[in-house]
């Protein structure tokens, strides 16, 4: 088995989230495997709370894109990965890893995901989710607090300090790598509609890398 591979990125906040619920719930579960960017945080277990939390992770420097890229490949020749796994409230990557097994569909996920040509070479489709900046600030600001265990003027400073900053240096010239663009997010409902009846026509056709 092979996997096509969809590459969802946009800004935080942007209502990347959404749309792969989306896209899963329309191709079933059991048919994708969901990589996400962030679990690739590199492991900085080395410094102190306080200086893990003055990093940039907005940038693709953070992130430890090569084992992704591996794993990307080995998911699409049919082998299992172990993913990493990331505590965001203490900015440390855990010692435990999680399974993931090859599917028909592999969506991978991320803010960055379009910044590394290796990456986006593997992708078959490229999908990104535009959404204003003030939206993003307000969904990134109650996720982190309410999921993250964030207080909201650290939320605040490193919006303001790095995340809007390495947004317009990196994400927001990525979307010209992109197959599809969705404006306003996930509530786009036609254009969302639009990306799935394409996503089931390629799901049922042989897969063909995109190079």
């Amino acid at each position: 088995m092979s996997s096509f591979v969809i590459g969802v990125a946009g800004g935080s906040g942007s209502g990347k989230t959404t749309v792969v619920r989306r896209i899963v719930d329309s191709l079933g579960l059991e048919h994708v495997t969901l990589l996400q960017h962030d679990r690739y945080y590199r492991d900085r277990n080395d410094l102190r709370l306080e200086e893990r939390a003055a990093l940039n992770y907005d940038h693709p420097n953070s992130l430890e894109t090569d084992l992704l890229v591996q794993h990307v490949h080995q998911l699409k020749s049919g082998k299992p990965v172990d993913v990493p796994q990331y505590d965001f409230t203490r900015h440390a990557r855990l010692s435990e890893t999680e399974t993931f097994q090859p599917r028909r569909a592999l969506i991978v996920e991320g803010i960055l995901v379009f910044t590394d040509a290796a990456l986006r070479g593997l992708m078959d489709i490229r999908v990104f989710v535009d959404t204003d900046s003030d939206t993003r600030f307000i969904r990134r600001l109650q996720r982190d607090v309410a999921e993250r265990g964030r207080t909201m003027d650290s939320v605040i400073d490193q919006y303001l300090s790095t995340v809007r900053p390495m947004h317009l240096e990196f994400v927001e010239p990525s979307k010209r790598y992109a197959d599809v663009i969705i404006p306003l997010g996930g509530h786009n409902t036609v254009a969302v509609d639009l990306l799935l009846t394409m996503l089931r026509s390629v799901a049922a056709q042989p897969v063909s890398p995109k190079l």
